[in-house]
């Protein structure tokens, strides 16, 4: 446990698996649902740059959820935001990314770091020693990984959990399970979870699965953890007066709580509006598109021709906007949907976008604009055609050419998910005119 300048402590767990679909969010969000129940404050982080999870754990929580990752936010960040949980919380939660040893850095490399004990979810339908034997492996693959417990999902029968308890090592205390609950499994489509506002009766589901969960020995509060007293990095309020218009709807959900953060303390006022239901823009400075499912609303995207029409007269006149990923497409002239039917959107950039079935993009990116470097992620199944020329591309984290970033005035558009804090001085100049 790193203890350097610790003056901080909070009970504190990371729950991580040896692989995705394991059962990882459905654990959190029932851990975090049973302590809010019990009156105690619960604050949920993601390792990676995972938009879907968060919202879940939200609804679990009663707070948002931040993203950690020590590549896209940096140490620095992500210890001043546990540091900013550990002050009021009475339990601190992280859920991993993928398997605990992918990506780089990983959820096991994060939670060595930081002195997490982790908490291995283990699906253990189909399997009875072997899970012992995973749990052993995920523990003893890279020495002092911090796995303290295991716990199983779906399981089959109180004999079936039985012998998932007996095959565990000594040194992997056993925290029980939950049972196959077809009925709480969360819907996914093609990026992952559905948005948490689309899961019919997400609450009940999380209350049920926390209902499980109560039983088991995961219920009990984990150890205190010493975090460091970080005071939060000091932001020049660079957008003090400025008004920024952000849309936030079904087609455009894809938000870091981070970033929304950022802009407030750089000293933008935010206003929310939704181009599904809008058919004119807030007073405002600048506007930000945010990612999210435009393919998915194209009628309603497709009729709202003054909305459009508006932006259009924002980036005429010389205002700012940054569309991310989602909001980038809807900028097009057209977009084809993943059954072909194609709809007549933005018209502020030329060309079309293709869904496609097959992944397009996925992974960190890096970014040098004029305003300044960013750091963030992309992940998507569209493909672009146009004759525009790029502004520039960003960069993979190996060092590989990534997305194009695409200039008109002061509309800035990519692929890329922004990442506002890992540089909040470029951040604002990106929203000034």
């Amino acid at each position: 446990m790193d203890t350097t300048s610790a003056s901080l402590s909070c009970p504190a767990l990371m729950v991580a698996a040896p692989s995705s679909g394991q059962g990882k969010t459905t654990v959190v969000a029932a851990l975090a649902r049973l302590h809010t129940r019990l009156g105690r404050k619960v604050r949920v982080f993601k390792c990676g740059p995972d938009f879907l999870d968060p919202q879940i754990h939200a609804i679990a929580s009663g707070a948002p959820c931040q993203n950690v990752d020590l590549w896209m936010c940096g140490e620095d960040d992500i210890r001043w935001r546990l540091a900013e949980a550990a002050r009021t919380a009475d339990l601190i939660l992280v859920e991993g990314v993928m398997g605990l040893f992918d990506g780089a850095p990983s959820a096991a490399e994060l939670a060595t770091r930081l002195g997490l004990p982790i908490l291995a979810v283990i699906d253990g339908a189909s399997m009875a020693n072997s899970f012992g034997a995973i749990a052993y492996g995920l523990k003893h693959y890279r020495p002092g990984t911090p796995i303290t417990a295991a716990f199983a999902n779906r399981i089959g029968s109180p004999r079936h959990a039985e012998l998932l308890e007996e095959s565990l090592p000594p040194d992997i205390a056993w925290y029980g399970g939950l049972p196959r609950d077809v009925d709480s499994a969360m819907p996914e489509r093609h990026l992952g979870l559905l948005p948490a506002a689309e899961i019919e009766g997400l609450a009940q589901r999380i209350d049920r699965m926390a209902d499980l969960l109560a039983p088991t020995a995961a219920a009990a509060l984990p150890p205190p953890v010493a975090f460091r007293d970080v005071p939060p990095p000091p932001i020049p309020p660079l957008l003090a007066g400025k008004t920024i218009a952000v849309a936030r709807d079904a087609a455009y959900c894809f938000q870091y709580p981070a970033n929304l953060d950022c802009l407030q303390r750089l000293g933008a006022t935010l206003v929310y509006f939704s181009p599904l239901a809008d058919a004119q823009l807030p007073a405002c400075d600048a506007v930000w598109l945010p990612g999210g499912y435009p393919e998915l609303h194209g009628p309603a995207l497709t009729a709202n021709r003054r909305l459009w029409k508006e932006l259009t007269e924002q980036v005429d006149a010389g205002k700012p906007v940054l569309a991310e990923c989602g909001g980038m497409m809807s900028l097009f002239e057209t977009l084809d949907d993943i059954d072909g039917q194609t709809y007549a959107l933005g018209g502020l950039l030329p060309g079309r976008v293709r869904m496609q079935k097959r992944l397009a993009a996925l992974g960190m990116q890096e970014v040098d604009l004029p305003e300044g470097a960013l750091r963030g992620h992309s992940f998507h199944y569209s493909n672009t055609e146009t004759g525009l020329a790029p502004l520039c591309a960003t960069r993979r984290a190996d060092g590989r050419t990534g997305e194009a970033v695409y200039r008109r005035q002061r509309l800035t558009a990519s692929y890329m998910h922004l990442y506002f804090p890992s540089n909040p001085e470029a951040v604002a100049r990106l929203f000034l005119d």
